[in-house]
């Protein structure tokens, strides 16, 4: 454990700030500027969270970037945007709350933290169903590129004394005054990360923020969560639903269960879930068109496999049993196609194939089917039927069918759909307070960033930019305003 000034358990803080991700870096930044004295705590050993990996992706709408590359947008199309991306399941009330105020997040970044962002950015679109306008961004380094920013204004914030910092850290306890009205939350209960022998100490505080991230690392709370299996390995590895835990015991409660939504899949490195993800096929059509078809475990396509939407193939992939799909394909494929899989050649996937259990080769379709796990009846029929159709329509729609499934030896790749982002999170109201089920805020506790879950901001559908970026922006609101709420 590691504490950056004499303060101890006996002072009185004005913001105690549980996690030091985006969105906790933030809040303690604005709100010792606003004058407060603010404690940060982190469980880990060092800042940053889930930035530390997270590709950190940001949009916002009205930015300078966008003006000075002569892009006119608004935070009302960015909002139509979400709405018609999520099919309208997204919190309206939270995500105009943060589109409105992103464009100020991203300017800070930008323009006062001096963030790189790739030269060709904003975008549209990239992996994630596109917006209408050009507004999304990301640095260089992925998420390290927002860190490296957030960082340093932190830290000179630390060392100047305006903060204080303590990692290796976990709150295992929030404080409720009984006699107080409604319960208010008064503090923390802390010990040293891991430790369950140690002592504890308490640090009394006004106000109280949660913004510990999701529940990613922790695969029994990611499945009661979720409803699915945690199948990958790829997430912050103190991302265990702390917050969750300690919101709920203060009375609020967790919502969005029913939005979760997995990507189109990786390919893991085995089958003793969660696995590490061994690769990435490229599955969307505007980067490579696919050669193969997708199958699923009963053998049957699912989806055009040359489908423009990526919101389209994620759903449909999430209503296949397992969230599993096979790439099949023929011996011809593998050598003529542009390679699938960055990075790798065909030799590459012929050296795994009947090596690792993700890859499968035989020289028939039963045979493959058999070894891969598929149903092999439905697998013959439906390459019988996909090669059959390829001078006419094909049942799916799919359009760019260039080659048939015809020559040995035949491949089959497992691919594992997956989401490495906590999808239920802690309800909370237009405040950011968190609230009971019955409407009523916990009064002196605050939620903020991946703790209010994808849902909130994303509902059943990835719109990207919409997890760092309101993670950050509700900080710096909270930061600003807290002292005055």
């Amino acid at each position: 454990m590691s504490t950056t000034s004499d303060a101890g358990p006996g002072t009185h803080w004005d913001v105690i700030v549980v996690g030091a991700g985006a969105g906790g870096m933030s809040t303690a930044i604005f709100a010792a500027r606003s004058g407060a004295r603010v404690l940060v705590i982190d469980a880990a050993p060092e800042e940053g969270g889930a930035l530390h990996l997270a590709t950190g992706q940001l949009s916002a709408a009205g930015t300078r970037l966008q003006r000075s590359k002569g892009i006119e947008d608004t935070p009302e199309a960015h909002f139509a945007d979400i709405v018609r991306i999520s099919k309208d399941t997204a919190d309206r009330e939270l995500a105009w709350l943060a589109v409105s105020n992103a464009a100020a997040t991203i300017d800070w970044l930008l323009d006062d933290l001096g963030m790189p962002v790739l030269p060709e950015h904003p975008v549209r679109g990239q992996n994630h169903e596109h917006y209408s306008q050009d507004r999304y961004y990301w640095g260089p380094d992925l998420g390290r590129s927002i860190l490296a920013a957030v960082r340093a204004p932190l830290r000179e914030l630390i060392g100047s004394g305006a903060v204080t910092a303590r990692f290796g850290t976990e709150v295992v306890g929030l404080v409720q005054d009984p006699a107080e009205a409604g319960g208010r939350v008064t503090g923390v209960v802390t010990r040293p990360t891991g430790d369950a022998k140690a002592g504890r100490e308490e640090h009394r505080g006004a106000n109280v923020v949660l913004a510990t991230g999701g529940y990613n690392a922790d695969p029994a709370l990611f499945q009661k969560m979720n409803g699915v299996r945690a199948y990958a390995d790829a997430s912050y590895r103190f991302a265990k639903g702390a917050g969750h835990r300690l919101g709920v015991e203060a009375g609020g409660y967790t919502r969005n269960h029913d939005l979760y939504l997995c990507s189109f899949g990786s390919v893991l490195d085995h089958d003793e879930f969660p696995a590490p993800v061994l690769c990435r096929p490229v599955h969307w059509p505007e980067m490579r068109m696919p050669w193969e078809i997708y199958v699923n475990v009963e053998g049957l396509r699912f989806v055009a496999e040359d489908e423009p939407s990526v919101d389209v193939r994620e759903h449909a992939l999430l209503r296949q049993t397992d969230l599993r799909r096979y790439i099949v394909l023929d011996e011809r494929m593998l050598r003529e196609a542009p390679p699938m899989i960055p990075g790798w050649s065909a030799d590459d996937v012929r050296a795994r194939a009947g090596r690792h259990p993700m890859f499968h080769v035989a020289d028939d379709l039963r045979t493959l089917a058999e070894a891969a796990g598929i149903d092999a009846g439905n697998l013959v029929a439906t390459v019988e039927e996909y090669n059959a159709c390829l001078d006419g329509k094909d049942p799916l729609g799919r359009e760019f069918r260039p080659l048939p499934l015809a020559e040995a030896p035949f491949y089959a790749i497992r691919v594992q759909g997956m989401s490495i982002t906590s999808t239920a999170g802690l309800a909370v109201d237009a405040g950011l307070r968190v609230v009971r089920p019955d409407g009523t805020a916990v009064p002196g506790l605050y939620a903020i960033g991946e703790l209010l879950g994808s849902g909130a901001f994303m509902g059943n559908s990835f719109c990207g930019g919409m997890l760092a970026t309101p993670a950050m922006t509700f900080g710096r609101l909270l930061g600003d305003r807290i002292l005055t709420w």
